[in-house]
């Protein structure tokens, strides 16, 4: 079996646990609309939990009192001219909180505010 791509970086991806609730509600939301098959929701949120023991995921430990702090003053400035959804907001706002070395998405708005805040993509 081919290693994942969590297993072939060498740093830890950080999740906050908004990133975690939203990861099991996207797995949880892709079996229902059939994107994935049955069973197979509880099958990759348990995958998640062994990358959490094999620390290739790591849990931040910025309270979401910061982030939605964060996220509020990065809505004020970005919104109305980049039409940004509030997760995706929470998401950015969270990597400025944590200072990554990379900032991971596969949403393309997400990616232009994370760089237009000066995240590295």
């Amino acid at each position: 079996m081919e290693p994942s791509l969590l297993e072939k970086t060498a740093q830890p991806l950080l999740l906050s646990e908004l990133n975690s609730y939203e990861l099991g509600n996207a797995f949880r939301f892709a079996e229902c609309r059939g994107l994935i098959p049955k069973d197979q929701a509880a099958k990759r949120r348990g995958a998640l939990t062994l990358d959490y023991k094999a620390k290739r995921c790591l849990p931040s430990h910025i309270s979401l009192s910061e982030i939605i702090q964060e996220a509020e003053l990065l809505s004020q400035e970005y919104t109305l001219e980049g039409g940004h959804r509030a997760f995706d907001i929470l998401h950015v706002a969270h990597a400025l909180l944590a200072k990554p070395t990379r900032f991971l998405s596969f949403d393309q708005n997400q990616l232009l505010l994370a760089k237009k805040v000066g995240l590295r993509c």
